[in-house]
């Protein structure tokens, strides 16, 4: 994939056409407010930018190798803890490392997908919308889940990934573009949440994570875990490689 190096991609990154509405509903009402009072155009105006920014839509170079599983959403890692996964994704009860990573207004709220595979299962949840950092949105909240099944390979763990999109106090959509029986590559786009959120990943039985909590993630970028194993069959727990 050719990727733009050039300022454009920094300054004037495509759209998502998700937010093509938007930004045109913001650019109506910010002309009305223009005609009743120029300032209020101004602050519509600013707005406006803001919403567009929100739908950014930037390329990203996601790492080679089967092996790794790389950030699903720009954000803060906000927890790293093991849990049991939702029922809804299939994936055993089990504890397992779950991964989450908070994203703010102002993040890039394209999701992409933290490894490559079969989408087994996509599961929506009904629920709250309470703030996306507590804990407890994990199984309280709106959702959105997919199970990966991976393709496996020598010397890479077997079995399934999830990745749970889930809605906050502001957010009011989530959006998923892929469907059972789906291939997916690391670090493609398979769906956003609007307006800040939070995704959740359920690693894989005995992978260990390789980020901290507070650490800055960026989508299909960011490396969470390493799929790889050592000749008896352990997950690899040495430095990045």
């Amino acid at each position: 994939m050719a990727v733009d190096l050039s300022w454009r991609r920094y300054l004037l990154p495509p759209m998502h056409p998700e937010g093509r509405r938007f930004v045109a509903i913001f650019l109506a009402a910010s002309a009305i407010f223009a005609l009743l009072w120029l300032p209020l155009g101004v602050a519509g105006l600013v707005l406006t930018s803001w919403c567009f920014y929100f739908f950014r839509n930037p390329d990203r170079v996601t790492p080679a190798g089967d092996n790794w599983v790389v950030s699903p959403a720009d954000g803060i890692v906000q927890a790293v803890v093991e849990t049991t996964p939702p029922p809804e994704l299939g994936l055993g009860e089990e504890n397992r490392i779950r991964i989450s990573i908070f994203m703010s207004v102002f993040d890039v709220h394209v999701n992409r997908a933290p490894v490559g595979g079969t989408v087994g299962t996509v599961a929506y949840h009904p629920g709250k919308c309470l703030n996306a950092s507590l804990d407890k949105a994990s199984l309280d909240n709106e959702r959105n889940g997919l199970r990966i099944d991976l393709p496996g390979g020598e010397g890479l763990a077997q079995g399934s990934l999830g990745v749970v999109q889930i809605a906050g106090l502001v957010a009011r959509r989530i959006v998923c573009f892929v469907k059972p029986g789906a291939s997916l590559r690391a670090g493609e786009r398979f769906g956003l949440i609007r307006f800040g959120s939070r995704l959740d990943v359920y690693l894989p039985q005995g992978i260990a994570p390789r980020v901290v909590p507070g650490q800055r993630a960026l989508a299909g970028e960011t490396i969470l875990a390493d799929l790889r194993l050592d000749r008896a069959g352990e997950a690899l727990h040495g430095e990045i490689r």
